[in-house]
């Protein structure tokens, strides 16, 4: 994966995360290869925030207190709104994993895992979400011409 590619998308990565020096260190991490980064406490304060119409994904804490990872990924699946999901985790737990993938997930990291993988999969998950832009833009455009 080249870095030098990241810069070039105007694509934005949230972070979810309880703990504020794992949001400061992945925020550091995101922005020094280019990306834009919006960070957040609990997954109350995500869905509170209004977020820009534009490619993105999430990197999600499992284990938040008050309303978990995983219910936020359900709540996201019950809007029907379409944010592809990298989860970290600091335990290894299986059931939890499959739970995750199987709903959608792209990645499900534990901790301490390579900035290289984090970076792997955010790139994957942005592709993944300009791609759904790109067939949905089609999907309205074929729409609308009908």
């Amino acid at each position: 994966m080249a870095a030098e590619s990241l810069p070039e998308s105007k694509a934005i990565v949230f972070v979810v995360d309880d703990d504020l020096s794992v949001r400061q260190g992945l925020e550091r991490l995101l922005r020094t290869v280019g990306w834009k980064v919006e960070t957040f406490a609990s997954a109350q304060e995500f869905l509170a925030h209004r977020k820009e119409n534009v490619p993105s994904c999430l990197v999600l804490d499992v284990g938040l207190p008050g309303l978990s990872g995983l219910d936020l990924q359900k709540r996201i699946l019950e809007a029907n709104r379409e944010i592809p999901i990298v989860f970290i985790t600091g335990y290894k737990d299986v059931p939890t994993s499959v739970r995750a993938m199987k709903a959608g997930a792209v990645e499900f990291l534990v901790k301490p895992f390579s900035e290289q993988d984090l970076l792997g999969a955010i790139e994957q998950a942005i592709k993944r979400d300009e791609s759904a832009r790109h067939q949905q833009a089609q999907m309205e455009d074929l729409w609308s011409r009908y």
